[in-house]
């Protein structure tokens, strides 16, 4: 076993550090022994250091299933600028004939970036085959294990895909999971023998705020005066990209902050820009989706503040987590307007294919089967490929929808828990909590204390019944539902 002391002395003359940041030194020993490994760590902890650092360690290749386009990029682009020139994305942004010649000659990659979606290609799977593969990586764990909108059913191939590739060391990195995701991870990649490295997801430098209002006009005013208040930059989550676009023109109006928004309609170009552009703190404030946040590597953001009620305590506490990197009093805030839930709801059931559609699939198959699919469709055919029975999926569309149910009920619980709410996190993700104070959450008894913790800055003279008179014949009918 190689000491902790010369895996410190590669560390700082391979990338400057003194010492390794929570959890890294623990995944990389484990890989470097050859066991297959999932590791929790939370967000800003450098979980893409662990195999950088273990490629450097092996002979062979690294091969990295990532979730987008942007994120692989970006880390592409990284890795380049720190020296490590051999490596490359597989997407489709590259041309018909850069992909072949990247595919023909992947012998000459130490990393190798790809989606789940590309790696299922039976040419791309192939190259694969025939080059060595010392590490393979499942960046962005969580989302074998996630469902909705963006639910991709590719991620279920990699069991099959690791079988192929002939049972690589694999290891598998998310920042949140409780003891029912670990266990499904685990299930659905077919490891069920996987060491298991998990850290605290608490963090305790980020605050917990959960603001409760009757109607939309309160919540767009309190909105308002946080971001005027709060120290920048920070990011705002929409469930809805027609909302990050009105409040984005909305705030870019009322204020002189710098705003702009971030969701999937977006060219890759557009994307690409915004994202750099607030990472060099070119941007004050971010309105996004989901989309945005994987893989930033961006340390000073002061507040995330969700506009809607996330999904999940899974989604909130990683989208929450871009917050504080650098270990900085920052804060998150929930703005809750009664029945917010039904939003969510209502994705889960456009999410999930109905007992109705299932069975007109199968029944009709054949003469649906040369038709271009939508999405629903197209989850459906992934199963019936893999040779589930019409019941079968009936009851595998069932149970998720009600674990989605289950899921959405737990984060009601959080936004409306009148106790401390930084204790009702941790219980979820298995942890025990009992540190609670002022700065802690605002919770029952509890007021932030936002001018001690440095988080407010000067703001200007609002007239807040002005200001929102605008805002309502603009956005009234988004914001009805």
């Amino acid at each position: 076993m190689i000491s902790s002391d010369d895996l410190k002395r590669q560390l700082k003359q391979w990338f400057g550090f003194d010492d390794f940041r929570m959890g890294q030194e623990e995944v990389i020993k484990s890989i470097l022994e050859g066991h297959d490994t999932l590791g929790v760590l939370p967000t800003g902890t450098g979980k893409t250091l662990i195999y950088q650092y273990v490629g450097k360690m092996v002979d062979g290749m690294v091969v990295v299933v990532s979730p987008l386009i942007s994120l692989m990029q970006d880390q592409v682009d990284r890795m380049r600028y720190l020296g490590e020139k051999k490596t490359v994305a597989i997407t489709s942004n590259l041309s018909w004939v850069d992909r072949r010649r990247v595919i023909k000659h992947l012998n000459k990659f130490k990393y190798v970036y790809v989606s789940p979606e590309m790696l299922s290609n039976t040419d791309v799977l192939e190259s694969f085959q025939k080059n060595n593969i010392s590490l393979f990586v499942v960046d962005e764990a969580h989302c074998i294990n996630q469902w909705g909108p963006d639910f991709r059913p590719e991620y279920l191939n990699l069991k099959w895909i690791i079988n192929v590739l002939n049972h690589p060391t694999t290891l598998m990195l998310t920042a949140t999971a409780s003891n029912d995701v670990i266990s499904d991870i685990k299930e659905k990649i077919g490891l069920p023998n996987v060491d298991t490295i998990k850290y605290s997801t608490n963090r305790p430098n980020i605050a917990l705020s959960v603001d409760t209002f009757t109607s939309n006009e309160d919540k767009n005013e309190q909105l308002l005066y946080l971001v005027n208040k709060l120290v920048k930059p920070g990011i705002i989550y929409f469930s809805s990209k027609k909302v990050a676009n009105a409040v984005c023109e909305w705030i870019k109006e009322k204020t002189k902050l710098n705003v702009e928004v971030y969701h999937a309609d977006l060219d890759a170009d557009s994307r690409y820009r915004i994202q750099h552009q607030f990472i060099n703190d070119k941007i004050d404030i971010i309105c996004a989706t989901s989309a945005f946040g994987m893989g930033i590597d961006k340390d000073n953001i002061r507040f995330v503040i969700h506009y809607h009620m996330p999904a999940n305590l899974e989604s909130y506490v990683q989208e929450m987590g871009r917050a504080g990197r650098d270990g900085k009093q920052s804060i998150s805030y929930i703005l809750y307007k009664e029945k917010d839930e039904i939003l969510q709801y209502r994705f889960i059931e456009d999410t999930i294919p109905s007992e109705d559609m299932i069975s007109f699939f199968y029944d009709h198959y054949e003469q649906m089967k040369d038709n271009d699919f939508d999405e629903k469709a197209t989850l459906i055919n992934y199963y019936l490929q893999k040779g589930f029975t019409k019941s079968e999926v009936i009851n595998i569309f069932e149970g998720r929808r009600n674990e989605l149910v289950t899921s959405l009920n737990q984060m009601l619980g959080y936004v409306k828990t009148k106790g401390c709410k930084r204790e009702f996190l941790l219980r979820y993700f298995n942890e025990n909590f009992s540190d609670h104070d002022e700065n802690c959450c605002n919770g029952e008894d509890t007021q932030l204390q936002l001018e001690k913790m440095n988080l407010v800055q000067e703001s200007r003279s609002l007239n807040s019944r002005t200001q929102n008179l605008k805002w309502r014949s603009i956005i009234q009918t988004l914001f009805s539902k």
